[in-house]
């Protein structure tokens, strides 16, 4: 009798005792179940913010970036006047822009297995993908040069990414350049033939770009680089090779024609060249752009670029400018043949006021040097040219 009952006993405690007829167990707890969430997408990480050792291409191409470090063009990203990361290579012009005797450094980044295609007249047409840089300083003597007499101010980038060509200003303050859509207006003084001048410097804004660098083709409104054009190219760079010759021997550049039969401007300071040449080429480099007809200028009828005959109406010989009252000075005619006080050209380029000053933008001070110049050229004018009446 005592085995079964054993059994029994074993058999109760393999299957529980709740089914025995012995004591219940409470049910062991059910673990929560953790609630479903959606993970949030990850954040893109900005282009911008990629460290890079070399140009960073990807970011030129898509990105505005609020640092102009942030695209790597310089070795040394404080100092944007020398040492550009490759492909970059400096590039100077032949005659310059006026801008409140600053200094300019440009360079031209060109993206590997590309080329240019050279142009008689305009500028010369450059693959998606071209940066071109241009660093702008101060001097405190405009006697003096050497980075010791500057201070740098800005830099701008003309990007020509897939959607067109974009200007980026970049103003640098304590060793930084940032970006400035909206422009900025920075005070200095300098020291001009002796003469303490202080003046507010203009950093254009985006828009205001647009009045220089864009010009009307049919229905259509293009915005290109102003500066690189053969005749402002065609010189030593800085390594004393002409830089034409250069980029068609590293097949950079293609149709180039024979260099000695390309139309040159000149320096306004290079007193060995004839003055009239000399006045061209300051008008063609400051004011041709805008007095073209595509250009923002149209409407006057005044024609400034180099190719134009110097000795015509259409280059302002007796021709009245449409909607200019003349100023304070009560003038008709842009340029009266002969009489360099008379003329409205040079009297436009000596104001500082918003109403009259020419250009209209771009400078605070006036270029005494240019505008004297321009007054001894119209005064060698024959009178015969033109009777202005």
């Amino acid at each position: 009798m005592i085995a079964p009952y054993l059994n029994w006993l074993v058999l109760c405690a393999a299957l529980g005792l709740s089914a025995c007829g012995g004591e219940e167990r409470a049910p062991e707890p059910t673990p929560p179940t953790p609630p479903i969430t959606t993970p949030e997408p990850p954040t893109a990480a900005s282009l911008c913010d990629q460290s890079t050792s070399e140009v960073n291409w990807s970011a030129l191409m898509s990105e505005d970036c609020p640092s102009l470090s942030d695209y790597s063009l310089f070795v040394d990203p404080t100092q944007p006047t020398r040492d550009p990361r490759q492909p970059g290579q400096q590039y100077l012009l032949t005659a310059e822009l006026f801008s409140d005797h600053a200094s300019k450094y440009r360079y031209l980044f060109l993206p590997q297995a590309s080329t240019m295609e050279y142009q008689d007249s305009e500028v010369i047409s450059m693959p998606v993908g071209t940066v071109l840089v241009k660093s702008f300083a101060l001097p405190a003597d405009t006697g003096l040069s050497g980075a010791n007499n500057e201070t740098l101010i800005e830099t701008r980038l003309l990007i020509h990414r897939e959607s067109g060509w974009v200007a980026l200003p970049y103003v640098w303050q304590d060793q930084q350049a940032k970006l400035a859509l909206a422009g900025a207006q920075i005070p200095h003084t300098l020291i001009d033939q002796g003469e303490e001048k202080s003046f507010t410097y203009q950093v254009p804004s985006q828009p205001q770009c647009k009045q220089c660098h864009q010009r009307a083709e049919g229905e259509r409104v293009q915005f290109s680089p102003i500066g690189p054009k053969a005749r402002l190219l065609n010189r030593p760079g800085s390594d004393g090779v002409n830089q034409l010759a250069r980029w068609q021997a590293n097949d950079q550049l293609t149709g180039v024609p024979e260099i000695n039969t390309i139309p040159t401007a000149v320096a306004l300071s290079d007193d060995t060249a004839p003055s009239e040449l000399r006045v061209r080429s300051y008008l063609d480099v400051n004011c041709g752009h805008c007095h073209r007809p595509e250009g923002q200028a149209s409407l006057s009828g005044l024609r400034l670029g180099f190719f134009v005959e110097p000795h015509s109406h259409e280059y302002g010989l007796c021709k009245q400018p449409p909607g200019y009252d003349g100023g304070e000075a009560g003038l008709d005619y842009d340029i009266v043949p002969a009489n360099g006080n008379a003329s409205i050209l040079p009297y436009r380029m000596e104001q500082l006021g918003a109403k009259d000053r020419m250009p209209p933008i771009g400078r605070a001070l006036s270029h005494t040097d240019a505008i004297t110049l321009v007054r001894q050229w119209i005064d060698s004018l024959p009178p015969e040219l033109g009777q202005c009446h």
